[in-house]
């Protein structure tokens, strides 16, 4: 004879194998792709209304496109749908000016997303880096360094100095700017102030 509890533990038991095998949610995916930083930008923050976040970021030669800078955006349903972000995308081809423009986007509490180098329609060969401003957290203030060098050794000696000083390691990419020629570029960032 069965007992309540009994009868409760073989549902139980035969329930637990079926909400194991509950399919993933499905992820939707937005690939962006464009020659132009200010059409990349605007793009990145219509999907970020329609729900999506940044994914990923490359630059380069597609197919058809030519140079272009590609961003894949991600709509997970499992996200809060009140959480609003917004994006900016920095391109130069001066490592000063993305240092200065860098730490404007960190005062208003944009964090670091994604970094990469390419050959924009009109700006030539450029640094580029993807922030992202989060509704759902405040961060404050974010102070960033941007560390660009031919020499490795250099590099190397940079980083700890920064890192010794609190800043950690957000990207670093290899590329060839307009003015600087071959560099590794280095960015960090401290959080808070």
């Amino acid at each position: 004879m069965f007992t309540n509890l009994a009868v409760s533990l073989v549902v139980a038991a035969l329930a637990l194998p079926l909400a194991a095998q509950q399919p993933a949610p499905r992820l939707e995916y937005r690939v962006l792709a464009t020659s132009k930083t200010s059409t990349m930008e605007k793009e990145m923050n219509e999907a970020a209304d329609a729900g999506f976040r940044f994914g990923g970021v490359m630059g380069g030669d597609t197919a058809i496109g030519g140079k272009e800078v590609v961003v894949v955006m991600i709509k997970d349903p499992r996200a809060k749908p009140d959480v609003k972000r917004a994006y900016k995308l920095l391109a130069t081809a001066r490592t000063g000016t993305l240092q200065k423009e860098l730490q404007q986007a960190g005062d208003e509490g944009y964090e670091f997303q994604g970094s990469t180098v390419f050959q924009s329609a009109f700006g030539g060969r450029e640094v580029s880096a993807i922030l992202e401003k989060d509704s759902s957290f405040t961060v404050g203030r974010i102070e960033y360094k941007l560390l660009a060098t031919s020499r490795t050794s250099t590099m190397q000696k940079e980083l700890s100095e920064a890192g010794e000083q609190g800043f950690e390691l957000c990207g670093v990419l290899v590329g060839k700017s307009a003015f600087g020629g071959a560099e590794v570029i280095s960015i960090l960032k401290k959080s808070g102030k």
